[in-house]
């Protein structure tokens, strides 16, 4: 006897989930610099017109496929179209693969709530980053020599992840989400009131805010507003499909999809007021401009902010252990919507039950990431991996979806807006179909081409051949095979 399928509590703890989901480790230190890096004040234009033109469509079109067949994403896409399932496994093979990296990024910023304590890294951070704690190898080839002290912290990344996942939908995801996401509120709004008192505060967020108008005359500028936008929202990889699959049958779906859109842009808006404010004051500090201490990704988060944090005095440990533990608790509800993905596709077709979906997935998930991650190269796998499976992956699944729903399978988007329309308070019109049609598409169509010519022509950054073959092609590769064999495999 199969399980029943299980239901939010109600359609706060979908939003709650939803929220938690969009909300994650790229947002309190990626989307910062994306801004700074791409014009500054301005970028806010292209990056509020590309949620509204392109993310919120999108996620519109997301919670549509997954609440109107109330599937996960496989059974969702095939209920549309004849070769949908095999989209929809793409989608679920491009989480499997993020979980395996993700739970690396997490287990650095847990240690890291440690390391703040009596600051570690001492007046190195870089070095101490690279060759102390991750023992980066400078091979540029594969080197799986093994760290001590990186496997037992991503071990219990995945032993709280799995906990979470073994209660299910509401006992599991639904609860954790309601503890983390008000903790996570709680965290970063102290870190940025902090942030702001310190001096060189106002140096920060003038180099935040103001704009640089001829940064929005570089097509680049808004390709970058338009992928952090579906990257940030969780848009095009079978979450947010997951997730409305266990919406109950009358629920305002564009009301809710508003509500997650709008919190996730203000809590990247804060997020840069907070990361600038501490950042002028590391310029302040050290009598320089605030382009010569920004960094992005790995190295504003785990080699500037340590800088910033050991410049802090007494309250250093305190300002430390506020900002990874906003990246610890951000980054679980994350990694918690990547792997129920998987998880539920398989309860889908092969009617298992839920523990032993999240035996097989997540425990197989987690043994290939603590062998991977526990590594001399874990930073290297998961900057190639992320790449790859970023903008190939995610963007590559996003605009399948749109191509076979809005360009040759119109009824079925008809059909999906008048579901939408049904049931919620926004009614969608046909601006929706024209943004799906054609400003979405031709904007991941864009991105999507340019990624893979960059890719084939110049490779990616300074590693090996070997290496980018094998983690990167290879995890796209993975994708499309694996989706292609359990899209032929029979229903159980």
């Amino acid at each position: 006897m199969t399980e029943k399928r299980e239901n939010w509590s109600a359609r706060s703890g979908f939003i709650i989930a939803a929220i938690g989901s969009a909300v994650g480790l790229g947002n309190i230190w990626r989307f910062p610099y994306v801004a700074y890096e791409n014009g500054g004040g301005a970028f806010l234009i292209p990056y509020l017109l590309a949620l509204i033109t392109a993310g919120l469509p999108l996620l519109f079109l997301d919670y549509a496929v997954g609440h109107k067949s109330n599937n996960s994403p496989p059974k969702a896409y095939r209920a549309l179209f004849k070769g949908g399932e095999t989209l929809g496994w793409w989608q679920v093979c491009v989480c499997i693969v993020i979980g395996l990296y993700y739970a690396s990024v997490l287990t650095w910023a847990g240690s890291y709530i440690y390391f703040s304590i009596e600051q570690a890294w001492g007046n190195d951070p870089e070095s101490f980053f690279f060759k102390t704690y991750l023992q980066t190898t400078d091979s540029s080839g594969f080197d799986m020599r093994y760290v001590s002290h990186l496997f037992w912290p991503i071990v219990g990344i995945w032993v709280l992840t799995l906990i979470i996942l073994y209660g299910g939908v509401k006992k599991g995801v639904e609860l954790s989400n309601k503890i983390f996401m008000p903790l996570l509120f709680v965290l970063f709004t102290i870190l940025v009131i902090q942030a702001l008192r310190l001096p060189g505060a106002v140096q920060g967020l003038n180099a935040f805010f103001t704009p640089n108008w001829s940064a929005m005359m570089d097509y680049k500028v808004w390709l970058a507003a338009y992928g952090h936008t579906f990257f940030s929202l969780s848009v095009g990889f079978g979450i947010m499909v997951t997730y409305s699959s266990y919406l109950k049958p009358k629920t305002d779906l564009t009301g809710s999809g508003m509500i997650v859109g709008f919190a996730n842009a203000s809590t990247e808006i804060l997020a840069g007021i907070g990361i600038f404010a501490a950042l002028g004051f590391m310029a302040f500090s050290a009598g320089k401009p605030v382009n010569e201490v920004v960094s992005g990704g790995i190295g504003l988060a785990f080699i500037a902010f340590p800088k910033i944090i050991s410049s802090l005095g007494s309250g250093a440990g305190l300002f430390g252990i506020l900002f990874f533990s906003s990246l610890f608790v951000a980054g679980i509800s994350s990694m918690v919507s990547i792997l129920e993905v998987p998880i539920a596709a398989m309860q889908d077709k092969l009617k298992w039950g839920r523990k032993k979906a999240v035996t097989i997935i997540g425990g197989g998930s987690a043994a290939v990431s603590i062998f991977l991650f526990s590594s001399v190269n874990s930073i290297k796998l998961v900057d190639i991996i992320d790449h790859f499976i970023n903008n190939i992956g995610i963007i590559g699944g996003a605009l399948l979806s749109i191509i076979c729903v809005a360009w040759f399978k119109r009824s079925a988007l008809t059909d999906l807006k008048n579901h939408i329309n049904r049931i919620s308070t926004i009614q969608l019109g046909r601006g929706w179909d024209f943004t799906l049609t054609v400003i979405t598409s031709l904007i991941l169509l864009t991105t999507l081409a340019m990624t893979i010519f960059g890719l084939v022509t110049k490779g990616y950054d300074s590693y090996s051949m070997s290496m980018q073959l094998i983690f990167g092609w290879g995890c796209v590769i993975f994708c499309g095979v694996v989706a292609v064999i359990l899209s032929k495999m029979k229903d159980r």
